[in-house]
């Protein structure tokens, strides 16, 4: 068995001296005092005296190794040990070349897949547990919020294009509606035309759902004058047939 180590620096790569020292201060409020996390490099020590990591190149891999705590781009912060590895060396050797095809430089991202992501999968196929939450806890943060972002512009996209939808099928029902009550439509068809039984029984629905007056309602007072004469129509005497058959 061979001792896992995850050695642990401040990024201060940046090339500004401001820049670095806000990293530094970040990193000292976020994860000193509250414990939450901040921005930092990471590379994993096991056989030998060789840290290993991953990192931005243009041509080949990404994997690279220097003498443990010694990276000169960042500042050394702490080591921790994970865990023990049952492996070999010789098999340690065999993930190291398989990592490394497996991980050229070109396909580095801040966010998605950077040195801490290595170490972590380093980390996996060594059996020992991976990197606590708050060492890489900034770049899943921040991959997040570009996931996020990302689904919600597809939600937004989804339901522009269901409510263009929607106001073109408005749009043709309410044009055949003026079309077909025009006298000059009826001219043509010789008679109105009859809606589509589904836009029938959706007429149906929304005659059944207003079908009760509100109390606005107004009714019209029956014509008293009618009703008198249909009284003295049906009071009245039968008249007498006075044709003669010939």
């Amino acid at each position: 068995m061979k001792e896992v180590v995850l050695h642990i620096y401040d990024v201060t790569s940046s090339g500004s001296e401001k820049t670095n020292s806000t990293i530094m201060h970040i990193n000292k409020i976020f994860k000193d005092s509250i414990g939450l996390g901040g921005i930092f490099h990471s590379a994993v020590q096991v056989y030998g005296n060789e840290e290993w990591s991953f990192g931005f190149c243009e041509q080949g891999t990404g994997v690279f190794s220097c003498p443990p705590g010694k990276n000169p781009m960042y500042t050394y912060r702490e080591k921790l040990v994970l865990g023990v590895t049952n492996l070999s060396i010789f098999k340690v050797n065999q993930i190291l070349r398989e990592l490394s095809r497996e991980w050229p430089g070109s396909s580095y991202d801040l966010l998605s897949r950077n040195c801490n992501h290595f170490c972590d999968e380093f980390c996996r196929r060594l059996g020992v547990p991976q990197l606590p939450g708050w060492v890489n806890r900034f770049a899943h943060a921040g991959d997040a919020a570009v996931e996020i972002a990302g689904n919600t512009a597809i939600r937004l996209r989804q339901a522009k294009t269901e409510i263009v939808s929607a106001s073109k099928v408005a749009y043709r029902f309410l044009a055949g509606v003026a079309s077909n009550s025009s006298p000059a439509a009826a001219e043509n068809n010789g008679s109105p035309s009859r809606p589509a039984p589904g836009l029938q029984a959706w007429f149906k629905s929304i005659i059944r759902a207003g079908d009760k007056p509100s109390t606005s309602t107004v009714l019209e007072e029956p014509n008293q004058e009618v009703i008198q004469k249909q009284q003295e129509e049906a009071e009245a005497p039968p008249r007498q047939n006075t044709h003669q058959n010939g």
